[in-house]
């Protein structure tokens, strides 16, 4: 029989470690709905998580985001599977760890978008490493690379059709194939002056091929994100949230631009925290219905605070105080 001393005891340590327990699941597991939804795009820490992956993951999470979007194949692991020396399931298990959800990843397909390239080897790699996250989204960052100062309306009619296709093949793994600007899409092409992105969009399937919409790269060529949302509604599933540095508003393209070398054109740009920019955040997110979000992601291409954690936080918490959940 146990003693009355011994089950007071026993039942103590019992209940003290219940409390614990559900301490540390509220403190890892119970973000509130709308903070849940914030993400980060990796690349904006890609700085840190070369230096130490686990620690920045697990300090992504505590500021508060959700979830984050993942980016492949930019770096020294090229073909490799891997992220910062971390294996796809080792990736996999650290967000795990840290309560972290990633619904998207970026992959580079220049082979598979290049005319008379259109190899599909590299889309299924990548493909595959998508699913093995549990993602949902395998996102296009950018066009073939060499092919940025040279792109024509041809190359972007080969490009949605090979986003097309892609569509199919990502549709049977249970993924849905996207495609993220930059400006060069907003470039005029041929005598009609059409877009790139103009192509993109209106020659893909909305079945098949999502967009996602980053922000300051479409503000900073001319073009507004609520008159893209009222042209191609629904098209929008994710969005880029960054913000435009106040002292560099200008856009970037245009007559007398386009004929620039990137480098160029890269040389007179400016972020910023968001919601410290120029930037109306307020009047997009009200149109995020109609844009088709499912997702949004904090990016920062260039961090100019020392402290690029702080920034993060300064983007996550306007966005939670000002933006959602309202």
């Amino acid at each position: 029989m146990v003693s009355r001393r011994k089950f007071i005891k026993q039942s103590g340590l019992a209940v003290a470690s219940a409390m614990v327990s559900s301490q540390v699941l509220a403190a890892c597991g119970n973000k509130r709905p709308q903070e849940a939804e914030i993400g980060l795009q990796l690349y904006t820490m890609r700085d840190e998580l070369a230096k130490d992956a686990k620690q920045t993951i697990m300090k992504i999470a505590n500021i508060g985001y959700g979830h984050v979007e993942t980016f492949y194949d930019y770096g020294t692991e090229k073909g490799s599977g891997k992220y910062w020396g971390l294996s796809t399931e080792e990736l996999k298990n650290v967000l795990v760890d840290n309560n972290l959800q990633t619904y998207s990843g970026h992959y580079q397909l220049n082979n598979f978008l290049t005319m008379g390239k259109g190899q599909e080897d590299e889309l299924k790699a990548q493909a595959d490493i998508a699913v093995k996250l549990g993602q949902r989204y395998l996102i296009v960052p950018v066009p073939p690379f060499n092919l940025i100062d040279k792109l024509t309306l041809e190359d972007f009619k080969f490009m949605a059709e090979q986003l097309n296709k892609g569509g199919e093949y990502c549709k049977s793994l249970g993924l849905k194939i996207g495609y993220h600007n930059h400006f060069w899409e907003f470039r005029s092409y041929g005598p009609d002056k059409r877009t790139g992105y103009d192509v993109l969009v209106s020659e893909t399937q909305p079945d098949l091929v999502a967009f996602e919409l980053d922000m300051f790269w479409a503000i900073k060529s001319g073009a507004h994100p609520i008159e893209l949302f009222a042209k191609y509604p629904k098209r929008f599933e994710m969005w880029h949230v960054k913000d435009i540095d106040k002292s560099k508003p200008d856009v970037i393209v245009g007559e007398g631009k386009d004929s620039l070398p990137s480098m160029d054109i890269l040389k007179d740009i400016k972020f910023a925290e968001v919601g410290t920019g120029a930037v109306d955040y307020k009047a997009i997110f009200k149109k995020s219905e109609e844009a088709g979000l499912k997702h949004f992601f904090v990016e920062q291409d260039g961090i100019y605070m020392e402290n690029h954690f702080e920034s993060i936080r300064l983007s996550f918490n306007y966005i939670k105080d000002n933006l959602i959940g309202k």
